[in-house]
């Protein structure tokens, strides 16, 4: 069974940018590969920005190339290198750099020297493509709402799925935060409770909570795909660097090329 999901409207470009127009500080730090533009959010309110030698605290902030800016006493350059993995995540880790807990994360498994930040998360017990990056203006756009990126699950339940619930599914199901996006849905006809499933929005542990909602238990969940990358030739645990050609087909899909 296969319902497709109603296409969206491509979405608009946006400005264009040189070095006479202002950008946003958070972006700046998010680009150097310093933080994500969340955690640069938090670095600014907590005074540990200074712009042009005055500390700033004001969310929204807009910097020059001029500009003068250090993060931490450390000041922040232009220029880097841009790093993208993708990692074949193992169960049992966190898609955070560190746990409170003192959990595995997945960063005790790429461990390379560029400090990089991951491209959304996946659960504890969510295994799969995950991929990870210093480039925060391609992260940010990734996970942006507006570019629909797909993301490609799939989900063993406790129990076959009917038929009406699968339509629901792909219609949309009401969540706590408001009803899930309509989506792609596959079952597989030799067995029910093997779901393959499609969203493009990607909202904390969205997949399991749109089957808890009809009343499943979601097993096991392996995430197969996203935007184009898969976890083809990666066994479970390993991680390569993206190809040239990957990372301008990404930077392709959300208007950075």
């Amino acid at each position: 069974m296969k319902t497709n999901r109603p296409g969206k409207r491509a979405p608009k470009p946006e400005p264009e940018e040189g070095p006479a127009v202002p950008i946003r500080l958070n972006r700046v730090i998010a680009d150097a590969g310093i933080a994500s533009r969340r955690h640069a959010d938090q670095l600014i309110s907590e005074g540990k920005v200074v712009v042009n030698g005055r500390i700033v605290n004001e969310l929204g902030t807009k910097v020059t190339l001029d500009d003068q800016i250090s993060v931490n006493g450390e000041p922040v350059t232009r220029t880097k290198h841009l790093t993208y993995v993708i990692l074949n995540k193992p169960k049992n880790y966190i898609a955070t750099s560190s746990d409170e807990l003192g959990r595995l994360t997945v960063f005790d498994i790429v461990k390379i020297h560029t400090r990089l930040f991951t491209v959304g998360r996946l659960d504890r017990n969510t295994t799969g493509v995950l991929l990870l990056t210093n480039d925060g203006d391609l992260a940010h756009r990734l996970m942006h709402p507006r570019y629909a990126i797909p993301r490609v699950y799939k989900a063993a339940l406790d129990a076959p799925l009917r038929s009406d619930h699968a339509k629901k599914i792909a219609a949309g199901v009401e969540l706590e935060d408001g009803p899930s996006q309509p989506c792609n849905i596959m079952i597989d006809p030799s067995d029910r409770s093997s779901v393959i499933l499609e969203i493009h929005e990607g909202r904390n542990r969205e997949v399991r909570r749109i089957f808890e909602s009809l009343g499943y238990e979601v097993k096991r969940l392996d995430r197969k795909q996203y935007a184009f990358l898969t976890n083809r030739g990666l066994n479970r645990g390993e991680y390569r660097h993206l190809t040239r050609e990957e990372v301008h087909e990404l930077r392709k899909i959300v208007n950075l090329t």
